[in-house]
């Protein structure tokens, strides 16, 4: 069996405990379809339906859908235009199409009436802002607990999943391999962005997210996507977050550096080491909320090496210094979705595990498990609004702060695969793959 025939069960065979559990007889998922901006017809960049690219590879071919009956083979309702304005979607021979009933419409009436009086005893998932689909009599529409079921069981991955993640982060390495050579290079932040996408062939429309391109003190916004035109006049430091997709499935990359060598430089390498000592914690049955506690405190021991905040690294963190300099979350589940969902499931009941209050930012909160992917991201950065909280403070070096500020900030993120005994790190074994 294929990996992806072997993928294709186990999707159904998730969809069909899912229907069982929530009573529903059947799901109709929608692919979506464009939205235009507010007084103009001119349409926002299309994204699929996670949920519809789940069970196929198809991610460019807005108002498909797909219907699935328990014990019968799903149908794909692929959505080819009659249009002279645009280019037809192409969508090639593909071994998913073995593996489902294959119906193409150019008008989605033809999709009610294939249905008949099944339309009506199915449960919707997707969108429904536009007509006519926010008028179908369907079951139920984006019902929770159907949503919560699926959510939580894909957290784990199959095999062919975590296929199309490497390719994901082959690309995503390679276009940041040339990305930092165009930082070498002296470059823009807007020259820097288009190298990174012409090392991979790709529209920016293509990328899972904004990419994050941040030269000197930029690298202290945690969303910056500006991209100034011109370099500046001391290119003195670059971070850069940025991903590429695969069969509709995500990489999500950090990394940091530095141009010359001294305390910038010192403080980059020293969290790359950091974040590879947490990559050994990592192991099933470890909460993911512990992990990043124990980055918290290995950012505190390196604010205590660097001689920026003083003391040892468990009065820094229980102090909450580590907050001002570490804001976000270690983390979040990958794979269909840059920030997938579920994190915060305790079961597939749709039962939550509370937000932390000290830590209101972190994406997920469930324990580790076999297949889980998820990215693990460790941060220090001088963010002026944050250390505005800590003026007087005196365990805080400011001067050594200042030294820092120009620099902006350091991240470096990989994407982790947990196994049973051992964890593939898809991130660092792509570079690897590159770089040999």
């Amino acid at each position: 069996m294929s990996s992806y025939a072997a993928h294709i069960a186990t999707v159904q065979a998730r969809f069909d405990q899912a229907l069982a559990a929530t009573h529903y007889e059947a799901v109709l998922v929608y692919a979506g379809q464009p939205r235009v901006a507010f007084l103009d017809d001119n349409p926002a960049p299309y994204k699929v339906n996670p949920l519809f690219k789940y069970w196929i590879p198809v991610t460019d071919s807005p108002k498909s859908a797909i219907y699935y009956e328990p014990g019968r083979k799903p149908v794909v309702f692929l959505f080819q235009a009659r249009d002279f304005w645009h280019a037809p979607v192409s969508v090639p021979a593909a071994e998913w199409q073995e593996h489902v009933e294959l119906v193409v419409i150019d008008d989605l009436q033809k999709l009610t009436s294939y249905l008949g009086d099944k339309l009506a005893k199915a449960a919707f998932i997707g969108e429904d802002f536009a007509e006519p689909v926010a008028s179908w009599q369907v079951a139920a529409r984006n019902p929770q607990a159907l949503l919560d079921h699926l959510h939580y069981h894909r957290a784990a991955k199959t095999t062919w999943e975590i296929e199309n993640l490497r390719v994901a982060n082959l690309r995503a390495a390679t276009a940041h391999l040339a990305a930092r050579d165009a930082f070498w290079a002296g470059k823009s932040e807007l020259e820097i962005h288009a190298a990174y996408l012409a090392a991979i062939n790709a529209r920016e429309t293509e990328l899972p997210y904004n990419s994050i391109v941040g030269l000197n003190e930029h690298g202290a916004i945690l969303h910056y996507d500006v991209y100034e035109t011109e370099a500046p006049a001391a290119s003195r430091s670059f971070l850069i977050d940025a991903g590429a997709t695969y069969r509709g499935y995500c990489a999500d990359i950090t990394r940091t550096y530095a141009r010359e060598s001294g305390l910038f430089a010192d403080l980059v390498s020293a969290m790359d080491a950091a974040q590879q000592q947490l990559l050994t914690e990592i192991k099933p049955g470890v909460n993911y909320y512990d992990l990043h506690i124990s980055q918290h405190l290995k950012v505190a021991g390196l604010l205590s090496d660097f001689d920026i905040v003083r003391g040892n690294p468990e009065d820094i963190y229980a102090q909450g210094f580590t907050i001002a300099f570490f804001p976000h979350g270690l983390g979040h589940f990958i794979g269909l979705q840059v920030h997938d969902v579920g994190g915060f499931l305790q079961n597939d009941r749709g039962e939550l595990y509370p937000r932390d209050e000290r830590h209101p930012f972190l994406r997920l909160l469930r324990p580790i498990e076999p297949q889980q992917v998820f990215t693990i991201e460790p941060g220090l950065y001088i963010i002026d609004q944050l250390l505005e909280a800590h003026v007087g403070e005196q365990a805080f070096n400011w001067q050594r702060i200042d030294e820092l500020r120009p620099f902006g900030g350091v991240r470096i993120e990989d994407s982790i695969v947990v196994g049973t005994d051992s964890n593939e790190n898809l991130t660092r074994d792509a570079f690897a793959k590159l770089e040999d």
